[in-house]
């Protein structure tokens, strides 16, 4: 009687195993994408853009593509280019993925990065505090 190893098993009974893994490629391969397409973008208001990163749905009917401004600004402009330039951008990477259906793109402000400076800001008053008003007459 042959022995099967535990790996054979569990991958006799779940086939696709690795299904939970892709819709995190997709996403890593359509940021990738769509941050080489802004920059062939030329659009000002798309200049000081940075994609940083996609979540994917599990079907992988949207992608939501969080995107921050190196000036820290989220204007409706950028909001209004992404709009613009959205079919090009998912051209872009229907062109370049290998998907059998490709994602409708959504874009959204990542404010993660802005609260990760707030942060720092915050602990680094921490370590060097202002001047102790809690002695005032």
């Amino acid at each position: 009687m042959a022995r099967h190893s535990r790996r054979s098993r569990e991958t006799r009974f779940h086939p696709d195993h690795r299904a939970g893994h892709r819709p995190a490629r997709v996403a890593e391969l359509i940021r990738r994408i769509v941050a080489e397409a802004l920059e062939e973008i030329d659009d000002e208001r798309l200049g000081l853009v940075s994609v940083t990163g996609v979540d994917v749905d599990r079907d992988l009917d949207r992608a939501t593509v969080w995107f921050t401004t190196l000036d820290g600004d989220d204007a409706p402009e950028i909001a209004e280019a992404f709009e613009e330039h959205g079919a090009r951008l998912r051209r872009s990477v229907g062109d370049e993925a290998r998907l059998r259906k490709i994602p409708a793109l959504r874009f959204r402000p990542d404010a993660s990065v802005r609260t990760g400076e707030r942060i720092d800001l915050l602990l680094g008053e921490l370590d060097h505090p202002g001047p102790d008003v809690s002695n005032r007459p």
